[in-house]
């Protein structure tokens, strides 16, 4: 990863040219190198910048609307905060005891075998990525459009539109270069932070200036409605969201300079700095805009900007866009990783264990992400959308820190440089039971449907991971695919001996005479 900005790339350039008589041969990178070059500032930016995306753009209107109160509100978004906090110190003890790249799939694969892997890695490609980068994708065309549509809700086609075309732009650039992503990241993170800065600020004006009674006790606790547990939990799935992305720096712990000093150091900054931001930003909105105006608004920041800002509430809006337009692009490179890894263990396609032959790109494994997000953005409703990814998010959550305290036990004399309490894991669990329970009392359609999505994993494992004697014609299929994805991504595995080629069409397999690079069976 490049120290500067927490990117990383998949592998190392091709090392020049080969003289062979008169024509020169170039050479595809003989393995894969994880540089370690992420050092604590870097950690911590990558954790921040994966955690604040959109969420806390659109998260306060469900937590709001499913808490009944501003109070009860802002109990929630400090709440959450701590639960993240839980889970992250549970993560940083995985982190160092399994010093894997892959997060919360390399160590369910790791403690509870191939088919928990599988599963956990099978919801995240299909539903918590793909769902996630939706959500993202549409609130960045919802505030980009939202000053054209000022006083509608923006038509459904050109939000679906706007949201494929960002996605197709950001897999493209993605696809041509990871230096050109990363700068991205950098210059749309300023834009992230600039919203965040100027909601605070002007709220916290507000509050200087007295306007603070929608926050004292007598009228931020007063219920019009008695919220159930169900919709306390569906609260605290909302705020879940806008959380999710605390475990980031665990997909790619190979890559940090001393993980076991600086993985832990950089969760111990990030999370109570999001925790303290995200508090500040909403008591920034309550303080401006009554509970009536949070709960009609399609875009809260923009509201926000126009009831304060006036002429200049432009700004809102763009600040946003570009806070999402970043996530977009940090969410591609993240997924696309976790398929490249997944590939590369052997649970998914060997295509998407593949690399771009010059540019040095997951192409096959960015190309899944995009077109799975597509076909999220065509169905649900962005509210909905959050429930979905985050019951599945904490259902993973929940299984890797089960996973910890049954590590402890299956191998209690294992070195762990950092050993949590007990408590921490089992009150995380306790919170994580309670939560999945009720949401599932609540929004039975939407965490059933979750499930069995999850669950449509283990025929598919057992198929195509578990059983090897496979007839000949699949394995033909298989090999075949993989030739024609290779020849149009151009895209090789990374871990090859030097082997000497002019042009893509020279990869010729010395054993078989067909591709070199075909699917390992």
């Amino acid at each position: 990863m490049d120290g500067q900005n927490g990117s990383s790339s998949i592998c190392s350039r091709p090392h020049g040219t080969v003289a062979d008589g008169k024509k020169k041969k170039k050479k595809i990178p003989d393995r894969v190198t994880l540089k370690k070059e992420i050092g604590l500032l870097s950690a911590c930016t990558i954790i921040i910048g994966n955690i604040i995306g959109s969420g806390i753009f659109i998260s306060p209107k469900g937590v709001l609307e499913h808490s009944g109160s501003v109070g009860l509100a802002l109990v929630v978004w400090l709440l959450g905060g701590c639960i993240a906090a839980l889970g992250s110190l549970c993560y940083a003890e995985l982190g160092v005891t399994i010093p894997k790249s892959g997060g919360d799939y390399s160590y369910v694969t790791e403690i509870f075998g191939g088919l928990m892997g599988f599963l956990l890695l099978w919801s995240a490609v299909l539903i918590m990525y793909p769902t996630t980068l939706a959500v993202i994708a549409l609130t960045f065309s919802s505030y980009v459009l939202q000053p054209v549509f000022p006083n509608c809700v923006p038509p459904y086609m050109a939000t679906r539109m706007l949201s494929a075309t960002c996605l197709l732009l950001l897999t493209w650039v993605n696809c041509s270069s990871v230096r050109m992503a990363t700068r991205i990241q950098d210059v749309f993170t300023v834009g992230k932070l600039m919203a965040l800065g100027l909601i605070i600020v002007v709220g916290l004006v507000q509050i200087c200036n007295g306007n603070y009674e929608a926050l004292t006790p007598q009228v931020a606790f007063s219920l019009e409605r008695t919220p159930s547990v169900g919709q306390i939990a569906l609260a605290f799935l909302q705020a879940s969201f806008a959380f999710s992305g605390w475990n980031f720096l665990n997909y790619v712990t190979e890559e940090v300079v001393e993980p076991r000093r600086n993985l832990p150091r950089a969760i111990y900054i990030s999370i109570p700095l999001v925790t303290f931001v995200y508090t500040l930003t909403n008591i920034a909105y309550f303080s401006s805009m009554s509970p009536e105006e949070l709960l009609s608004s399609n875009a809260v920041a923009v509201t926000f900007g126009e009831k304060l800002l006036g002429m200049f509430s432009v700004i809102m809006p763009i600040s946003v866009a570009l806070s999402t337009f970043g996530g977009i692009n940090g969410y591609l490179f993240t997924s696309s990783r976790l398929c490249f890894s997944g590939a590369r263990e052997g649970h998914l396609p060997s295509l998407l264990a593949m690399i771009h032959y010059k540019n040095c790109t997951p192409i096959p494994a960015l190309l899944v992400c995009c077109a799975a997000t597509i076909v999220i953005l065509c169905i649900g409703e962005t509210h909905n959308l959050i429930n979905y990814v985050s019951f599945i998010n904490y259902l993973s959550y929940g299984v890797t820190i089960a996973g910890l305290l049954y590590y402890r036990w299956k191998k209690p004399n294992l070195y762990r440089p950092i050993k949590v309490n007990l408590l921490v894991p089992v009150c995380y669990l306790m919170f994580w039971a309670l939560l999945l329970g009720f949401s599932l009392y609540s929004e039975p359609v939407v965490c059933g449907v979750g499930l069995v999505i999850m669950l449509t994993g283990v025929p598919v494992y057992f198929l195509g991971v578990h059983w090897k004697e496979k007839p000949k014609c699949i394995y033909n299929f298989i090999e075949r695919a993989t030739y024609v994805g290779q020849r149009l991504c151009f895209v090789v595995f990374p871990q090859f001996d030097p082997i000497e080629i002019t042009t893509p069409s020279e990869w010729t397999d010395r054993s078989s005479g067909r591709s070199s690079l075909s699917a390992n069976s």
